[in-house]
């Protein structure tokens, strides 16, 4: 393995590890990422680094960082092939009885606008009480003028509001809800799409299949499986 480069694999929010070279300036200008969990405040702490919190692990030649502790496998997997041919990083997966490395742009599998998440930041918040609606009214067919009426203010505000405190438009955040609540029904339930989508506030089954998609670069069947080894119900 090639020894100039510099591996940042990074484990779960507490991990210091991707402050370390941002404060010697080494990712000044670079893209990286981290833990999602932890995404937020290393962007809000080192603003010259470009933090991509969606990947497993980015590749910058010199400065490699990953996501976590399997991301981190992930991204010495890769590492081995570059140096030394896909066939010798087969035999490292096998050896370390993990599957054949995945590709450093494949999504991580992020729960989108948790409340838990977003209690600390957002208690003092004029927003706080739409969240908590939203969070209950998701799987209704809702607009933006729902929205604002649920919080109190104008379109003009409520949009305004959003920008500021989430970063995301309020349906955004309202798509990223729905998204979350559909990860937890693949989770834990055998239902099928048709049932998850309804259930989520989703228009239609196609819809919530693009949606997911889109979103963690997966299909929703992919997901139950990766979550419960296999698919119990049809996709």
């Amino acid at each position: 393995m090639a020894m100039s480069r510099l591996n940042l694999a990074t484990g779960p929010p507490h991990a210091r590890t991707p402050q370390l070279p941002a404060r010697a300036g080494l990712l000044d200008g670079r893209r990286a990422t981290t833990h999602w969990r932890a995404a937020h405040a290393l962007a809000r702490m080192f603003p010259a680094v470009d933090v991509d919190p969606e990947v497993l692990y980015v590749d910058t030649g010199q400065i490699l960082t990953s996501a976590g502790a399997a991301a981190g496998l992930d991204l010495c997997l890769h590492m081995i092939q570059q140096d030394h041919g896909a066939a010798v990083a087969a035999d490292a997966s096998r050896l370390a009885v993990a599957p054949l490395h995945r590709s450093g742009g494949q999504a991580q599998f992020i729960l989108r606008n948790h409340p838990d998440l977003t209690a600390s930041t957002l208690a003092t918040s004029a927003l706080e009480p739409v969240l908590g609606w939203i969070e209950e009214n998701a799987h209704r067919h809702l607009t933006l003028e729902d929205l604002a009426a649920a919080a109190h203010m104008s379109v003009r505000t409520l949009n305004r509001r959003f920008h500021a405190e989430t970063g995301q438009s309020p349906m955004s955040w309202l798509a990223g809800v729905r998204i979350r609540h559909a990860q937890e029904l693949l989770e834990t339930t055998d239902y099928g799409i048709e049932r998850i989508a309804r259930q989520t506030g989703f228009p239609s089954p196609s819809n919530f299949r693009s949606s997911f998609q889109k979103t963690l670069g997966v299909a929703p069947s992919e997901y139950r499986r990766t979550f419960r080894g296999r698919t119990t119900a049809p996709q």
